[in-house]
């Protein structure tokens, strides 16, 4: 049997798709299993047990790349793509993304069972038009990840099981103790990894109050602080760095995903605003901090128990805005409630640590 997993971005939603991923495969143990994702995410889910074999789209390159010198060259690479996605006759192929950009890509694949969910689902731009078998829409206000799993239960596949499985190499356990090294980390007691950035404007919290909390933490907890970020947040986070009276570590732009990984399974816990990075600490079982305020926890927040979310119960939060004037849903997020959920954290040392691997009753679960 060949199957084809359709989930293209973000990071935080293909780690919310690897439970759907590995109840697959135990459905059909000797199939033959492919997935379709960008660029950006294909890290995730590189060297995961449960796959056979990863197509990826570099659909952002791509047409960036239609308007430069190396136009012809794009236009190749799009179209060995495209070649590749039909190279093969899939008998079942799973639309996770219900998107136009993932629609459009199952219309062009060869496949005897398109399914996905039917129209009525927020924000899915006619995604549906390219299955032939559609499964009833369900509700938005269900977490990302149990809603995944609910297609599949649509469809005869069960599991009570919530099993990420994100393949860690020695190679990238050696790059994250060498990266602590390098800054003077040792053998930190407790290591606390605070990832501040985000995309939308509106998911930003203080930057003062980011570096008040490290300091804090240093001070009172005697941890040892990393900040995490992309490259492209390595600027700002100095930023908040140049703020604290204490001395943290700027590891922005200094890891890939599974490096990033290696490190948050180190960590004690970790702080962070809605982001990629903080579902991958939670898939990986380190407890998380997370500050929300213009999106729904219940929908995308760290998913399990042990999780912390802190957010400004708001009359207009949750807006999904981008931008925003006030920004009140953030700015009302005190210093002492981040700093006392870390706090409650960091003092339990004794608790068993949580594992990628989890039971849960999904039905129930947000």
């Amino acid at each position: 049997m060949k199957i084809l997993i359709v989930k293209l971005s973000a990071i935080g939603d293909v780690i919310h798709t690897l439970p759907a991923l590995n109840a697959v495969r135990k459905q059909y143990p000797d199939a033959h299993i492919t997935w379709l994702v960008e660029e950006a995410a294909y890290s995730v889910i590189k060297g995961h047990k449960a796959l056979d074999r990863i197509i990826v789209s570099k659909r952002k390159t791509w047409l960036k790349g239609l308007a430069g010198h190396s136009c012809l060259k794009n236009i190749r690479e799009a179209c060995g793509f495209i070649k590749e996605l039909r190279d093969t006759q899939y008998d079942l192929i799973l639309d996770f993304q219900a998107l136009l950009k993932s629609g459009v890509l199952i219309g062009m694949a060869r496949g005897g069972r398109k399914i996905g969910f039917d129209k009525g689902m927020e924000h899915q731009e006619h995604s549906y038009i390219f299955l032939n078998e559609r499964v009833p829409p369900v509700d938005m206000e269900i977490h990302a990840l149990t809603r995944g799993m609910l297609l599949l239960e649509a469809i005869g596949i069960s599991s009570s099981e919530v099993e990420y499985n994100i393949y860690i190499s020695d190679k990238d356990r050696d790059a994250a103790n060498d990266l602590l090294m390098k800054h003077g980390i040792k053998a930190p007691e407790f290591l606390v990894a605070i990832n501040p950035m985000a995309k939308w404007e509106t998911k930003l919290w203080d930057n003062l109050k980011f570096s008040n909390l490290a300091d804090r933490l240093i001070k009172q907890a005697n941890a040892d602080v990393i900040f995490t970020g992309s490259h492209e947040d390595s600027e700002a986070i100095e930023h908040i760095i140049s703020n604290m009276k204490t001395r943290a570590a700027n590891l922005a732009g200094r890891t890939d995903l599974k490096t990033l990984a290696a490190l948050y399974e180190k960590t004690s816990i970790v702080v962070s605003t809605d982001t990629g990075p903080m579902h991958l600490a939670a898939a990986i079982g380190t407890p998380v901090v997370a500050l929300f305020g213009p999106t729904a926890p219940w929908r995308t927040g760290p998913f399990g128990p042990g999780h912390k979310i802190i957010r400004a119960d708001l009359e207009c939060s949750p807006c999904f805005k981008r931008q925003c004037k006030t920004i009140k849903c953030m700015k009302q997020i005190s210093l002492d409630q981040v700093f006392d959920a870390a706090m409650s954290a960091i003092l339990l040392p004794q608790r068993p640590r949580r594992t990628q691997r989890e039971r849960s009753n999904l039905q129930t679960k947000y």
